[in-house]
């Protein structure tokens, strides 16, 4: 009997080659997605726990992974933290705002309702970034967030803001953003250790003192 030797054309084993390099490729990728998908996680929950910037050895420990794999995939301890914050506000649902035709007591609760709601989410993370403050990444995030703010009370008091001239207009939103800012609330909540429920009576008494004082003032 002959042995008869199959040759396989150059083009096709240049193909397998290659896709059996995509696949070498692909399960490298997925599992590096996995150990930084492990990494964020893992740092988010210490924070949630604790509100302290947590280090990079415990961040390891608690994802499983070796010091140099955090390391692979977040060049310090400041990039890993500003990753994670991108992480938790993107977690974070948009609050519904009232529409600015329903009567001003009612849009003034359901404003401080929904802010508190979400400030008392974020607070953690406020605090464990105190170390941080003043990465240029949080800085900028710190006052997109701010503005966000800023042009919601805008849109939902935009009765009120109309009665005002410019300069007043600016002023009550600069009192309501420095009332009502995160800062403000964890003052509240961890400095003065008030319940989630008079914390909120406390601002919603604030953001009508401030809306009756601008707008009876022009009155």
């Amino acid at each position: 009997m002959t042995d008869v030797a199959v040759v396989v054309p150059r083009g096709e084993a240049v193909a397998a080659e290659a896709g059996n390099t995509m696949v070498r490729t692909d399960g490298r990728n997925r599992r590096a997605a996995e150990t930084r998908r492990k990494i964020i996680a893992a740092a988010k929950a210490m924070i949630s726990e604790t509100s302290v910037a947590p280090t990079v050895v415990g961040v390891a420990k608690r994802a499983d992974v070796s010091v140099r794999s955090v390391f692979q995939h977040f060049h310090d301890v400041e990039s890993l933290f500003v990753t994670v914050m991108d992480s938790i506000r993107a977690d974070l649902a948009t609050p519904e705002l009232p529409e600015a035709s329903r009567p001003l007591d009612a849009r003034i609760d359901d404003v401080v309702k929904a802010f508190a709601e979400l400030f008392d989410k974020v607070v953690p993370l406020r605090v464990a970034a105190g170390q941080f403050v003043d990465h240029p990444a949080l800085v900028e995030r710190s006052q997109q967030a701010r503005n966000e703010l800023r042009t919601a009370t805008f849109e939902v008091f935009a009765p009120e803001f109309a009665t005002l001239s410019e300069q007043a207009r600016e002023e009550l939103a600069d009192a309501i953003g420095a009332a009502l800012s995160l800062d403000a609330w964890i003052v509240l909540r961890r400095r003065d250790g008030l319940s989630l429920e008079r914390a909120v009576a406390v601002w919603r008494l604030t953001l009508s003192a401030l809306l009756t004082q601008a707008v009876g003032s022009k009155a």
